[in-house]
Parts: structure tokens; sequence; C-alpha cells
């Protein structure tokens, strides 16, 4: 490859653990599709990386041509790499493309004059031809999706929208990278729904890949070591036939090909299930499955003015059953900032939302992004909103930006004692006992340890502000409230010991657990790590053992041992 042209595709991802499919795409679209010689290779980093470190990376591979996948979460640290490189490589090609850069390529060739192409829309084909036009000095006229300047004039081309299926992407240089880390997988391109706060629908209609592929794919990427596998595709069950021969394809083949301990997570909508796909999904084995279901909101008129057809009681229905059976993570969304969603129709949204027992609840804020009709339509959705990415939502006519702060604090409190896992019986007792509103119990906690609440901060002191707050409120017995949060600590932390707050000095605890242990001599033997509490208000040993948690909540059972525990 002495002759070769070399490129190198650059990619910031928002964490270690995620990988990127985009840039892979790419290569293998190269690869497939250029006439001419072509070396090219993927660098991928995190945008929490140095960036002279992945700067170096470029630079030492020494490409004629370099192309950055841009996203909201990474397109300003993508746009400090672009001058990093260009300062020791003015005559390298810079090409960007991604949904970021897709539906606003004239401001960013106006802003980014480092910046030589933008590719809109999909990229695969118009990349190819790209590096072909490069290698032999030709023209780029005429190139699907490509955008650039020419004459002092800005050339711009609407976003590529193939009806082709894109080529694989598993090459296996692309598998070799993955590491263990998140794998991600498109089964399918396009939505049929059409959001207005989201840029899927605007990729044409749906194509289905063929499901030989997706099948071959699945347990290709399952046995990688990615514990993992996520699917991409934007409506999973948009066909439902099609996704509960998938489904049953991961059932029938799960501890086989496919190895347990492997889960894969879908983007679904729930409302369109239907019994043969809840049906299937009941027999999934336990950690097998994670569903994504984006509900955005409760408020039918706010659904509507968003172009987001729901049958809303159908729609939560099937995720109670969904919760119900056990065997299924579900992670479900909500969006504040939507159209004529102000802060008593967003309670009810959340409250009905809470009340479905999801493993996981979102609050997420509206993203004006680039080509989404919000965007481009602000007399029929007035907001305001951040100018820099993600382009957040900061007011509405519905809700003030005091309402959008209150409810950041809220999202502050449901990740830390909701999303966490880690509070779920302090906050069935708390929401019980106090008689709050799951919204108002976050809403008021939020506000109560906005100051305190730092990034950062230790469990144990987490804890120690969560048990001072629960235990001032009226109708709490601080008692009642210590021993449910021993528990919840005993059940979600492998450590086996106490936060200081909930620890009370007892010779009678060494005692319980000698007797416990002299009357299960066999379990005691096993080597298992055990973590110990003696609850005084139910007189009795609670004791967790470390070996197997539960694949769906991430909790370890919890047992309790009778005993007579003498009043403190």
């Amino acid at each position: 490859m002495g002759n070769a042209i070399k490129v190198v595709i650059c990619v910031l991802n928002s964490k270690y653990i995620h990988s990127a499919l985009a840039p892979w795409y790419l290569v293998a679209a190269a690869k497939e599709h250029c006439a001419a010689d072509i070396d090219i290779s993927v660098i991928e980093g995190t945008i929490n990386d140095c960036p002279d470190g992945i700067a170096g990376r470029i630079i030492e591979a020494n490409p004629r041509v370099i192309g950055f996948s841009c996203y909201i979460w990474n397109i300003t640290e993508t746009k400090k790499l672009i001058r990093l490189v260009k300062e020791n490589m003015p005559d390298a090609v810079i090409v960007l493309g991604g949904p970021e850069v897709s539906y606003n390529a004239e401001d960013i060739l106006r802003d980014e004059p480092l910046a030589d192409f933008i590719i809109s829309g999909e990229g695969e084909l118009p990349f190819a031809r790209l590096l072909d036009a490069i290698a032999r000095g030709g023209t780029v006229e005429g190139i699907p999706g490509l955008c650039y300047r020419k004459g002092g004039k800005t050339v711009l081309s609407v976003p590529h929208t193939p009806k082709e299926v894109p080529i694989n992407p598993y090459t296996e240089k692309c598998i070799e990278s993955l590491n263990g880390r998140i794998a991600y997988l498109e089964t399918s391109r396009g939505c049929p729904y059409s959001c207005a706060f989201c840029l899927s629908g605007r990729c044409g209609g749906v194509r289905f890949f063929p499901l030989d592929r997706a099948k071959r794919d699945m347990i290709k990427l399952a046995n990688t070591g990615a514990r993992t596998i996520k699917l991409v595709d934007r409506t999973f069950n948009a066909n439902k036939k099609r996704a509960a021969e998938l489904f049953r394809f991961i059932i029938d083949n799960y501890g086989t090909e496919i190895p347990r301990g492997v889960c894969f997570h879908f983007e679904a909508a729930g409302d369109i299930m239907d019994e043969e796909t809840l049906g299937i999904l009941s027999k999934a084995p336990a950690g097998s499955i994670q569903l994504e279901i984006g509900l955005q909101s409760f408020n039918e008129k706010a659904l509507a003015a968003i172009n987001r057809k729901t049958d809303v009681e159908r729609l939560k229905a099937n995720i109670a059953r969904l919760t119900d059976m056990g065997n299924i993570h579900i992670h479900v969304d909500l969006i504040a900032g939507l159209p004529f969603e102000d802060m008593q129709s967003f309670e009810r949204s959340f409250d009905s939302a809470y009340a479905l027992k999801p493993h996981m609840l979102q609050l997420g804020f509206l993203k004006v992004l680039h080509g989404s009709a919000i965007r481009e339509n602000p007399e029929l959705f007035p907001c305001e909103y951040d100018s820099n990415p993600p382009y957040e939502v900061k007011s509405t006519p519905w809700l003030s930006r005091e309402d959008i702060e209150r409810l950041h604090r809220a999202e502050d409190a449901l990740e830390r004692l909701y999303n966490s896992g880690r509070f779920r019986r302090t906050l069935q007792y708390a929401i019980k006992q106090t008689g709050l509103t799951p919204f108002c119990l976050f809403l008021n906690f939020g506000e109560a340890m906005a100051d305190r609440l730092k990034p950062g901060l230790p469990l144990d002191e987490f804890t120690s502000l969560a048990y001072t707050y629960f235990s001032s409120l009226e109708g709490i017995d601080p008692a009642v409230l210590r021993d449910i949060m021993a528990c919840d600590r005993l059940a979600t932390n492998s450590s086996g010991s106490l936060p200081a707050i909930l620890r009370i000095p007892d010779a009678n605890l060494k005692k319980s657990i000698k007797a416990l242990e002299s009357s299960e001599p066999l379990s005691a033997s096993r080597g298992i790590k055990r973590g110990y509490a003696l609850l005084y208000t139910e007189k009795c040993l609670v004791y967790a053992e470390y070996d197997y948690p539960d694949p769906v909540t991430g909790e370890y059972k919890l047992h309790k041992f009778p005993l007579v525990i003498p009043d403190k």
C-alpha cells in the first residue's frame, strides 16, 4: 500500500464504555466502493481525554484525509481537535459527517473554515466517492449529500437518504476494537414516526436489514466479550412480526450460541406491542433483554403537538405487564419542555410513569436539534434554548426558567435515589408514610439538597444526607427508616458494611451471626461473602449473600433470621 491514500476516521465517544459504529460503516463502504487504493483506519477517544493525545495519534498516522463523526455530545471537543490537527497538518483534508452537521452544513462551513467538506445524511457511499475524487484529483460535483465551498460560495446538498441497505460494518478490526465495551447493532434504519423533536424520521421510510444478517450479527457481537449489545434501531418493533422473530431467536439461542450474561437492549414502542410479542418476552431468560420505552409525556395535547401518536392507556397496560413479568429490565423516558406541558401536567405524567414501576425512569430535557421540526418551526414550538450543544430547553410558555431549574434538581434526586437502584425500599416507605406524590418527593428532596448534592459525592455521605432528610419528614419513624435503609444498603452494596449513619454498635450482632451460622452450617461454609444487620423494629437479623445479583434489578436477595433482640 505504498501509494495508497491514507485516511483516518476519528470519533469522540461520551465515555470509554461506549464504542462507535458509524466509522466502521465508512471503513467497510470505502473498501467496497473505492476504486482508488485506500489505507483507512479508525481512531477512537472520549470527550474527557486530553485532546493533545488524540491529535498526536492522528498526526502520527499522517493521513491525507481525516473524517470526524459529529454528534451533540462531542461537537465542541471535535472542533478543538480539528484545530489542533490542522496546526500540524495544514494540508490534510477535513471531512465532517453525522447528525450534528447534517442539517446545518451552511452554518458549519461558514463558521469552521478548517472544515473542507460536510457529508449530510448517510455517509457510506458519499464518503467513498469523495475519497476516490481526492485520490485522483477529480471533481466532487454530483456526490450525494456533499456540501463544500467553491469560488467563495457554498454548495449545499440535501441529506443523502438512500433506499439500499448499508454494507455490514463488522469487519475483523471492528470486532477487535470493541474490547468488552458496549457493542452497537443496527438491524434497520429509519423510523416510521415523525416526532417533532427527533431526526430519525427524516431518514426516509424504515429499511429492514435481512433477518439472516441480523441474526448472524447478534451472535457475532454476543461473542466479543461485550456484556451489552445495544440495538440502535429507532423503533425496533415497528415491524411486529420481525421483532417477535428476533426476540424469539435470542431466547432460543441463549446459553448456547449466545453466552449467558449478555444483554440485548432495544428501543421499542410500548403501545404497539401485541399479545404474541408480550408472550414471547415473558419467556426471556432473566436479564437477557432490556427494553427502553419512550413515553415522552402522558399529556395527550403535548403528544399531538409533537406528532407523537400514542395509545396512552394501552401503553400503560403493556408497561405494567412487562414490569410484572420480572425478567426484563424496563427503562422509560419522559421529556420536560414539550409544548403544552406545565408543572402540573408534568407532575401527572411523572407520577403515572412512576406508578408503572420501571427499573429506570429517565427525566430528560427537550433538545432543540438542528433539523428537527421544533427548531425549524419556532412559531409552532415557541421556546428558549441554549445556543450551544446540546441545545437544551431553558424555558417555554408553559415552564419558566425557574421551573426548568427545579426540574433539574428533581432529576438529580431521581438519579441518585431511584435510578441508582439503591433506595427503592426507602422511597416506597417515604411515599407511603408522608402521603407525598413521587414527583413532590423528588422535587422537595432536590430543592432541600440543592447545595449539598455535589458531583462525586461519596455514597456514604449521600446516604447520611438522605437519612437525615427523610427522618425529619412528618409520618416517618426514624427507627423504621433506619432498618429499611439498612436493608437497601445490604441488598445493593456487596461491601456488606453499613454507613456510619445506619450503624448501631451492638454486641448482639455478633451473637446473632454466630447463631445463624451454627444453624446453617452448609450455607456458612460455602465461602460466600455476607453482609449483616440487626433490624430492631422487626427483631431479626437480616443478611445478604453476595454471590449472584438479580440480573434484572442488580440486587442481592435478602434473608431474615428471626431472633429475640433486647429493646434498645
